[in-house]
């Protein structure tokens, strides 16, 4: 139970890696809020009996939204100490073709989510004096793809975004993280394997020869979530199981 007594927040937490990430967070004790635009098929883990979870409606674009966010879970369990800023889309295109108001989204909700989820979150994380802060990246976000522009250049801004407030986090006892997954199969991932055109240009590049599991993402962000990442600040862990680019 590493993350017993410990209040979470996890942004895009009702499907894909967030669903991963909450039901590990809630399997190891702590109290999550699950907190996206939809609830949609959501409910706690069957296998964590009386898991202390609940859903919050959520628009990380909007910045009045995650502050609401975060003094709810504050408010209902006395102290917030690990956000996961989850919430993410990606809108292909290549840059002659993209439409502007899809390179917007994709900026809107993955760069500038973030910032709102962690400027709401910042007063609560270091009141709980070992705040926690992880955000989520790509391998997109330092490997370069044709069509990836916008998804890829969010996920590079996110990157810098996370070492910039590691800086200014430390001194108050709590860290700042980015996890950037490879080839996973959930979410997304799942759109790229029935890809077979864009599928059978990137299975190459797998060390492994397997897509990584959602739980294996998850396992990640426990460790960036517990006591034993006390001393890893600022850092960008990619768990893609090595990949030959």
């Amino acid at each position: 139970m590493r993350l017993e007594n410990k209040t979470a927040v996890v942004t895009g937490g009702t499907r894909g890696l967030g669903r991963a990430i909450a039901d590990a967070f809630l399997r190891e004790g702590a109290r999550v809020v699950v907190a996206s635009r939809s609830r949609g098929d959501w409910s706690a883990p069957e296998d964590v009996p009386g898991a202390e979870a609940f859903f919050h409606n959520v628009d990380v674009g909007a910045p009045d939204s995650p502050r609401r966010l975060m003094d709810a879970a504050a408010d209902r369990w006395g102290s917030l100490d690990i956000v996961v800023a989850n919430a993410g889309v990606s809108r292909p295109g290549t840059v002659d073709k993209l439409p502007p108001e899809h390179w917007e989204e994709v900026l809107r909700t993955n760069v500038t989510g973030v910032f709102h989820c962690a400027q709401a979150a910042i007063p609560h994380l270091t009141a709980s004096g070992s705040g926690r802060l992880i955000t989520m990246s790509s391998v997109l976000g330092s490997r370069l793809v044709p069509g990836a522009s916008a998804y890829g250049a969010s996920k590079a801004a996110v990157e810098a975004l996370t070492r910039t407030l590691a800086l200014e986090l430390a001194s108050q006892n709590t860290t700042a993280n980015c996890l950037a997954p490879g080839f996973i199969d959930e979410g997304m991932g799942v759109q790229l394997r029935g890809n077979a055109a864009v599928w059978d240009r990137y299975r190459p590049k797998l060390a492994s020869e397997r897509m990584g599991l959602g739980e294996e993402v998850a396992s990640a962000a426990l460790f960036l979530a517990g006591d034993d990442s006390s001393y890893v600040n600022g850092a960008v862990l990619e768990v893609n199981g090595g990949l030959l680019w």
